[in-house]
């Protein structure tokens, strides 16, 4: 079976927009496919190109052939900085040691721990004080 990365048009009449995907050759342009890694949309300015890479890797490291139409997608998507560049994908929050440390770090800030020992105030558990009960509004 061969095996080839390509698109198919999606969208109405006169409104042209694409799925990058993998298909197998002998299925027709907008039929059968294996998987959807990608959409373009050459309609809004400048023309909307994501594709996902890791799933693409995969498929070319599997024998997978991209068209000319794919690969000149794919040069753009990655000259214009792939999802680092495309401000409507979102990039995950960085977690642990690289995050950057809060801007206001100074006095009242809690000490850190040691590492492989509890943070401080990890484990207590605050205790309900009946009298500390939320003020009533007036005037409702």
């Amino acid at each position: 079976m061969a095996v080839r990365v390509r698109l198919t048009r999606v969208g109405s009449k006169k409104n042209p927009i694409w799925r990058v995907v993998v298909a197998d050759q002998r299925s027709p342009r907008d039929g059968r496919f294996i998987e959807t890694i990608g959409h373009y949309n050459p309609q809004t300015e400048p023309s909307t190109i994501r594709i996902d890479e890791e799933r693409l890797q995969h498929w070319l490291a599997r024998g997978a052939q991209p068209t000319g139409t794919v690969k000149q997608l794919v040069k753009a998507y990655a000259k214009s900085g792939g999802a680092a560049g495309d401000p409507s994908v979102t990039q995950p929050a960085a977690v642990g040691a690289d995050a950057p440390a809060p801007a206001d770090a100074g006095e009242g800030a809690p000490e850190s721990a040691a590492p492989g020992e509890p943070a401080p105030g990890a484990g207590e558990q605050l205790e309900a004080d009946p009298e500390a009960a939320p003020a009533e509004r007036e005037g409702t």
